[in-house]
C-alpha cells in the first residue's frame, strides 16, 4: 500500500445506517472531512455516495476528484441486519443429516420460545413462541451420511440422495440459496464439500453456505442457524457490494474496498461478501472501535460507548482497556456462532415513533421507526407518525434552520399539529408537557439499557466515562449521563459520524480456529500443534494484502470451561508464545480471573477440572491510524461562539427556560461554559442541562461534567 500511498493521500470510510448515511475522510497532516446525508433505501449504494460527496464539498473537490486522490475505501453497514429484520433475504433450504431435519426448529428447546424477547413479553411465558424459522420444514431435505466426534465416516455421503435434494429444492422449491449443515462436519467437512461440488454442478447460480466453513465449531443448533443465516443473507450482501464496487469504479475509484465485521476487524469487500453473517452489527462494531480508539487517545481505560442513530440505540462497555464480545450473539430471535463485540440495543432513536398503548394509554418510545423515508414529520417528506426527533423540535433543541447544514429545513407547525392530535391530546395535557414527558421516557429507556450491562454484571457506571455519539445521542447523554453519574460525559469531535470513525481507526483482521478438547494440564506442545498451521495460513493471507512482517501481528485465544460446564470464556494468550508450562498456567490464572469477573468473585474452581475446547488466532493487518491532532488550550468564556438564546426543555427546570445557543464551529479549545446551553454542529445537536458545566477539550471533543 505505501506505493499507492505516494500518489494517493485520503482513506475513505462510510457507514450506512438505517436513517442517515455517515462519511469520514482522513489524511496524514489534513483535518478531517465529514458528510452525513440520509440514507436511501432500497438502493443504498447512493447515500453512500451522496455522503462523500458532501464531504469533498468541504475542500472544494468533486467525488471523482477526491477517489482520484484515494488509496482505501472502508465501508460499515446494517444491510444483513435489516435483511434478516424486514425478512427480505433469498429464499433459501436446508441440507442437513438425515434424522435431524429439526434441528434448526426446534432450536434450543423451550428457550428458543423467548430468547431474544424483551423482558415485557417475556414475563408473559404462555403468550411467547419460536420466531418463524429462516427455512420452514418443507425446504429441509435430510440426506444420509454419518461422521462421528472424532471425524471418523461412520456412513458416507449418499452423493445420489444429495443431488435429489438439491434438485428438490431448486426445481420444485424455488430457492436460491441453499446452506449444508451436517453432523460434526467441523472435524471433518468432506460430505459438505461434496454436497457443494453436487449443488454449483446441477444449479451453478445458487449460493451455497458449508457450516464447516462458516463456523467450523461446536453447538448442533448454533452451526446450522449461522449457515442458515449466512445462505438467507449471503446472496443480496454479494449483490449490495459488487453493485457498490461497481458505483465506486464509476465515480473514479479504483483501490482495494475494506468491510468491517462484527468483531471489530476489516476483511477485503470479496472475502467480506460469502461471510454474510460477520456484517451482522458491524456498524456499531465500528462505534466501540472509534470509542476504544479516543478512550486510549485520552487515557480513559473504562468507557461507556452510546450509540444513538435514527433506528436504535446502542451501548457496549470497554473495560481496563479491553472490548467485551457477545457470548451467545443473536440477530433477531436467531443465534449464531460468529466472534462479535457485545452490543445490546432497544428501539429508541430519533427516527423511533411515538405511539400511545392503546390499552393503557401510556405513551411508548419505539421500537418501530420511521427511517430515512418518510423519516420524522419535522422533515417534511410525508412522515405523519411522531418520532423522537419531533420531540426535539418541540421542546426547542432542533434548529429548523440549521439541521444538516441547513439541507432540510425543519416544519415546527406541522409537527406541532400532529403531536397535538395524536399525543397531547388524547393524553389531556398540553403539546409542552406531552414532549417533556416523553422526553423522560427515552432517557429513562437508556439509563435502565446502560445499568442492564453495568450495574446488573456487577460494573460500577461511576468508574466510567460516558462517550455519547451518534445523530442523536448528544441529545439525550447530558440527561442519562447525570443519571448514571458517570465520570464525565464525553461528545467526541466526531459524534455524529463515530461509526464511521471507528472504521478507519480498525485493523483488517482475519479469524482462525481450530476445534478440540483438551484438559488444561496438557503438554504445550499439543496445543502448539493446533496453531502452527494456522499461524503459516495468516502470515499468508496477509502478506498477500501486501502487509510486511512489522504490520503483521497474530493474537492467540482460548475457549476454556470448567469440566462439566457448557459455557466458555475466550481467554487470550498473555504468556510466551509457543506456548511453553509457565504460558499454559498464565493462561489459566488469567482464565480464572476472567470467569470471576463474568460470574462473581469466588465462583472459580480449578478443582473442578478446567478444559480447553477451541483454539483462536487472530492474524492483524495494521493499517494507518487518524492523525488526531491535539491543539493548545487557548479558549475562554466561548463568547465568540454564541449565536443567541432560546427556549428549551430543561429538566431540572421542569419546564422551558431561556438558553445559550452555540455554534460549535466557532468553539476554540480550552473554551469554557455552563448550561443549560444547546450547540449546534453541521450535523448533529448537542444540549447541556442546567448545574452542567462544559470544556471543548485538546481533540475539540465536548467535556460535560457536574458544575
Amino acid at each position: 500500500m505505501t506505493d499507492t500511498q505516494t500518489t494517493r493521500k485520503y482513506i475513505v470510510a462510510t457507514d450506512v445506517g438505517g436513517t442517515c448515511t455517515d462519511t469520514i475522510v482522513i489524511a496524514k497532516g489534513e483535518p478531517f472531512l465529514i458528510g452525513k446525508s440520509l440514507s436511501t433505501p432500497p438502493k443504498f449504494e447512493q447515500g453512500v455516495l451522496n455522503s462523500i460527496e458532501l464531504a469533498a464539498r468541504q475542500i472544494d473537490l468533486s467525488l471523482e476528484e477526491l477517489f482520484a486522490q484515494s488509496y482505501l475505501f472502508v465501508h460499515g453497514s446494517t444491510v444483513v441486519d435489516n435483511t434478516i429484520l424486514t425478512r427480505d433475504g433469498a429464499k433459501t433450504g436446508l441440507i442437513t443429516t438425515a434424522g435431524f431435519e429439526d434441528t434448526l426448529l426446534v432450536t434450543r428447546g423451550a428457550y428458543g420460545r423467548w430468547g431474544g424477547l424483551s423482558e415485557d413479553r417475556i414475563k408473559h411465558p404462555v403468550a411467547t413462541d419460536r420466531a418463524a424459522p429462516l427455512v420452514p420444514s418443507e425446504r429441509i431435505r435430510g440426506v444420509a451420511e454419518r461422521v462421528d466426534y472424532k471425524g471418523a465416516v461412520l456412513q458416507p455421503l449418499d452423493e445420489a440422495a444429495a443431488e435429489a435434494a438439491a434438485r428438490f429444492l431448486v426445481e420444485e422449491k424455488g430457492v436460491e440459496a441453499i446452506a449444508v449443515s451436517f453432523l460434526w462436519s467441523f472435524y471433518n467437512d468432506t460430505h459438505e464439500r461434496k454436497v457443494r461440488d453436487i449443488i454449483e454442478r446441477v444449479a451453478p447460480g445458487v449460493f451455497v453456505t458449508l457450516s464447516s466453513e462458516i463456523a467450523p465449531m461446536p453447538g448442533e443448533y448454533e452451526r446450522t442457524s449461522t449457515a442458515v443465516i449466512n445462505a438467507y443473507a449471503g446472496k443480496f450482501t454479494q449483490s449490495y457490494l459488487t453493485n457498490l464496487a461497481n458505483l465506486l469504479g464509476e465515480s473514479g475509484y479504483s483501490g482495494p474496498i475494506m468491510v468491517m465485521q462484527g468483531y471489530g476487524g476489516l476483511l477485503p469487500a470479496d472475502e467480506a461478501s460469502r461471510r454474510a453473517v460477520g456484517m451482522i452489527e458491524s456498524g456499531p462494531a465500528g462505534g466501540i472501535i472509534g470509542a476504544k480508539y479516543l478512550g486510549d487517545l485520552m487515557g480513559d481505560a473504562n468507557v461507556i460507548a452510546a450509540d444513538m442513530g435514527g433506528t436504535t440505540f446502542k451501548v457496549g462497555v470497554i473495560q481496563d482497556g479491553e472490548m467485551d464480545f457477545a457470548r451467545e450473539p443473536m440477530v433477531d430471535r436467531f443465534h449464531f456462532i460468529a466472534p462479535k463485540i457485545d452490543v445490546v440495543s432497544i428501539g429508541a432513536g430519533g427516527g423511533s415513533i411515538v405511539s400511545l398503548d392503546p390499552r393503557t394509554n401510556v405513551p411508548r418510545v419505539g421500537p418501530r421507526s420511521a427511517g430515512a423515508t418518510p423519516g420524522p414529520i419535522c422533515y417534511g417528506q410525508g412522515g405523519t407518525e411522531v418520532t423522537l426527533t419531533d420531540v426535539f423540535t418541540l421542546i426547542g433543541y432542533m434548529d429548523p434552520g440549521s439541521f444538516l447544514g441547513g439541507s432540510i429545513t425543519l416544519d415546527l407547525d406541522t409537527t406541532r399539529k400532529i403531536f397535538e392530535e395524536k399525543i397531547s391530546a388524547p393524553l389531556g395535557m398540553s403539546v409542552e408537557e406531552a414532549a417533556f414527558g416523553i422526553y423522560r421516557v427515552a432517557a429513562a429507556q437508556i439509563t435502565d439499557l446502560i445499568h442492564e450491562i453495568t450495574v446488573e454484571r456487577g460494573l460500577d457506571p461511576r468508574d466510567y466515562v460516558l462517550h455519547a455519539f451518534g445523530g442523536s445521542g448528544p441529545l439525550l447523554c447530558a440527561m442519562f449521563g447525570a443519571e448514571l453519574n458517570v465520570k464525565r460525559i464525553i461528545v467526541p469531535y466526531t459524534a455524529s459520524v463515530n461509526c464511521a470513525f471507528g472504521l478507519v481507526s480498525a485493523d483488517i483482521v482475519h479469524e482462525y480456529s481450530h476445534t478440540a478438547t483438551l484438559p488444561a494440564d496438557c503438554d504445550p506442545s499439543r496445543i502448539n500443534a493446533f496453531y502452527e498451521p494456522m499461524i503459516e495460513r495468516a502470515r499468508a493471507q496477509l502478506a498477500a494484502e501486501g502487509f510486511g512482517d512489522d504490520r503483521i501481528s497474530l493474537e492467540w485465544s482460548v475457549d476454556l470451561r470448567f469440566a462439566r460446564q457448557v459455557h466458555e470464556v475466550t481467554t487470550p494468550v498473555s504468556g510466551a508464545k509457543p506456548m511453553d508450562a509457565a504460558s499454559l498456567e498464565r493462561l489459566i490464572a488469567d482464565f480464572e480471573g476472567l470467569y470471576e469477573r463474568k460470574y462473581g468473585k469466588g465462583s472459580a474452581y480449578r478443582e473442578a477440572g478446567v478444559e480447553m475446547t477451541l483454539f483462536r488466532l487472530s492474524g492483524r493487518g495494521q493499517l494507518d491510524r487518524p492523525d488526531v491532532k491535539r491543539f493548545a488550550l487557548n479558549g475562554g468564556n466561548a463568547d465568540q461562539a454564541k449565536m443567541g438564546r432560546r427556549r428549551i426543555f430543561v429538566d431540572a427546570r421542569d419546564g422551558m427556560a431561556e438558553a445559550d445557543i452555540y455554534d460549535f464551529t466557532r468553539l476554540v479549545p480550552g473554551d469554557r461554559f455552563q448550561g443549560p446551553a444547546v450547540i449546534h454542529t453541521p450535523i448533529t445537536t448537542m444540549v447541556v442541562q442546567d448545574r452542567q458545566a462544559v470544556t471543548v477539550d485538546a481533540w475539540r471533543n465536548v467535556v460535560i461534567v457536574p458544575a
